[in-house]
C-alpha cells in the first residue's frame, strides 16, 4: 500500500473517529446534562437494568462498529469516511455483502446508532432519544439518497441485487428475490 494510501485512511478514521465517536455521543452528554432539567423523565427507573440494557446494546453497536470498518478496509479495500460525495479516506473498491454486510447495507450506521441509543438510555435522557430518533431518521434520508446513489454508481447491478436482499440499516433476515 503507498504511503498516500496509508495517509488517507489514517485521516479518514480520524475523522469518523473524531465525528461519531467522540463529537456525537459528547454532544449527547452536553444535551442531557442542560435539557433532562426540563423533561425530568425516567426512560428506564431502575439503574441496574438501565446500566444493563444500555450494556448490552452498547456493545452490539461497538461490535457492529469496529466489524463492518474491518470488513470495508480488509475486504473491500477501502474505507468508510466519505460523506457528501467527499472521499476522505480510499473508497471501496469491492462490493461487500459478507460479515456484518449480510445482515444490513449499513452496519456501521447501526452499529452508531446503537451505541448512541444506548448512551442515551445510560443518561436516561428522554431529550436524547428524541435526538436520537431524529439522527435515525436524517441517517436513512442520507443513506438513500446519497450513499446509496453512489454505491448504485459504483457496483451497478451488483449492489441491485445485494440491496433487494438486505435490509438497509437494522439487521433483519435476508430477503428472498422475487
Amino acid at each position: 500500500m503507498k504511503l498516500q494510501t496509508i495517509l488517507r485512511h489514517i485521516v479518514g478514521y480520524c475523522v469518523g473517529f473524531s465525528i461519531f465517536a467522540a463529537g456525537i455521543p459528547s454532544g449527547l452528554y452536553l444535551v442531557s446534562i442542560k435539557m433532562d432539567r426540563y423533561l425530568p423523565v425516567n426512560v428506564i427507573p431502575t439503574e441496574k437494568i438501565r446500566m444493563c440494557v444500555a450494556l448490552l446494546i452498547g456493545t452490539i453497536g461497538i461490535v457492529f462498529a469496529l466489524w463492518s470498518n474491518l470488513y470495508l478496509l480488509l475486504v473491500g479495500k477501502g474505507g468508510p469516511a466519505d460523506g457528501f460525495g467527499i472521499a476522505i479516506s480510499p473508497r471501496t473498491q469491492y462490493l461487500v455483502t459478507s460479515g456484518p454486510y449480510r445482515y444490513t447495507r449499513h452496519p456501521m450506521m447501526f452499529g452508531a446508532l446503537m451505541v448512541y441509543f444506548a448512551l442515551s438510555l445510560l443518561f436516561n435522557s428522554l431529550v436524547c432519544l428524541g435526538i436520537v430518533a431524529v439522527f435515525l431518521a436524517c441517517a436513512a434520508v442520507y443513506l438513500k439518497l446519497v450513499e446509496e446513489k453512489r454505491l448504485l454508481e459504483d457496483f451497478g447491478d451488483a449492489y441491485k441485487q445485494y440491496r433487494s436482499t438486505v435490509s438497509m440499516l437494522l439487521p433483519l433476515p435476508s430477503r428472498k428475490r422475487p
